[in-house]
């Protein structure tokens, strides 16, 4: 299961966003700095309205959501490429997980301590980023070290990453995150196996007041992140009150849709954040749908049907044979399979194939 680390400096509300998220109290969330030492971890189902529409078209009542971990990581302060705080610690925690939710304060509250004064959250990323961009710096010049010597040999695998090192170096020392810097497919490979913590793709959590979220696109901090990580990290946000959130664990669907409302919000900002989370990791989601059970089942966009039908066992993908698919879309509006059958939209689709957000499938493999 892909992991998401939720990060941000100390008192930003990770630690209660990660109560929301989870749906649990696993996390202390308290006003002072480094209440959370070692990370929580909880896994989060990802909202989708297609499945309950599946199960009442293959008749059963067992619906299984697909599934993201998220990890509540240690807050960072300046200093932690150098080891200041809790900052080895977090760094540590942070090159297990695939990519990154990043809290951003972006309300005033009096009775809540800043560890670096006023709100202000580009400040805030900066310090976070440029944290990652540090501990990045000094791997990559490690690494450059260590393949000069095996490149000079003529050493064909040490030149490539050579040359991408040394690439990297100048626009990290620009401040600018690893994620960023224009790859070709190749080079993505040789990144992903360098593991730098500011390759990770990020989204920033714009954390707001109650009093802000039905309205929180015209409060000025967001405002600022928003214009900010688009022009400098190629990143998304989502506005989000975890001290809402929060409130809505211990309430029923129906009271917690009502409250929302009267708030004037339609839908949670965790449902949004997850959905934007595994947006962020590049997946997508394809259908089993019978008797037994409906089920989501997690993808990497681009996958070809073997290795879709690796996730739900090897066997699957070592023996495939065929894959019998058809749209959710065209399910839905037919009613049946066989509906789906006769209207030609049910098809056999071979080890070429690439997997659609939507399909629903079924498998034939050689056991």
């Amino acid at each position: 299961m892909l992991k998401t680390g939720i990060v941000g400096l100390p008192n930003v509300g990770k630690s209660t966003l990660f109560n929301a998220l989870t749906r649990s109290r696993k996390a202390e969330a308290a006003n002072y700095p480094f209440c959370t030492i070692d990370p929580n971890v909880g896994v989060v189902t990802v909202p989708d309205d297609r499945l309950p529409e599946l199960a009442r078209i293959a008749k059963t009542t067992v619906l299984i959501p697909a599934a993201i971990e998220f990890v509540d990581i240690a807050g960072l302060v300046a200093g932690a490429s150098k080891g200041e705080g809790l900052g080895n610690q977090f760094l540590a925690h942070i090159r297990e997980v695939d990519a990154i939710v990043h809290v951003v304060r972006c309300f005033e509250d009096p009775d809540v301590i800043h560890t670096m004064g006023g709100i202000d959250p580009v400040r805030d990323i900066d310090v976070i980023t440029t944290e990652l961009i540090l501990a990045d710096l000094d791997a990559v010049q490690k690494r450059i070290d260590k393949n000069q010597k095996k490149a000079k040999s003529g050493d064909k695998e040490a030149h490539a990453e050579l040359a991408l090192l040394e690439r990297l170096a100048p626009h990290l020392n620009a401040n600018k995150p690893a994620n960023i810097l224009p790859v070709h497919e190749d080079e993505a490979r040789l990144m992903r196996f360098f593991q730098l913590l500011s390759a990770k793709p990020v989204i920033y959590a714009c954390n707001v007041a109650e009093s802000d979220l039905a309205s929180a696109e015209g409060n000025q901090f967001v405002q600022k992140v928003a214009a900010f990580v688009r022009a400098h990290h190629d990143a998304a946000y989502v506005p989000i009150s975890a001290r809402i959130e929060a409130e809505l664990v211990d309430l029923p669907p129906d009271e917690a849709t009502a409250f929302l409302k009267d708030l004037g919000v339609s839908d949670s900002g965790v449902s949004s954040l997850i959905r934007a989370t595994y947006a962020l990791l590049g997946l997508l989601t394809y259908f089993t749908a019978g008797e037994k059970e409906a089920r989501a089942w997690t993808i990497k966009k681009g996958w070809k049907a073997p290795q879709a039908a690796g996730v739900i066992h090897t066997d699957f993908e070592k023996g495939f044979i065929k894959a019998e698919v058809v749209s959710y879309a065209d399910l839905t509006r037919l009613g049946s399979v066989a509906a789906a059958r006769e209207a030609g939209k049910y098809r056999l689709e071979g080890k070429d194939y690439v997997f659609q957000d939507g399909d629903v499938a079924l498998f034939r493999f050689n056991r």
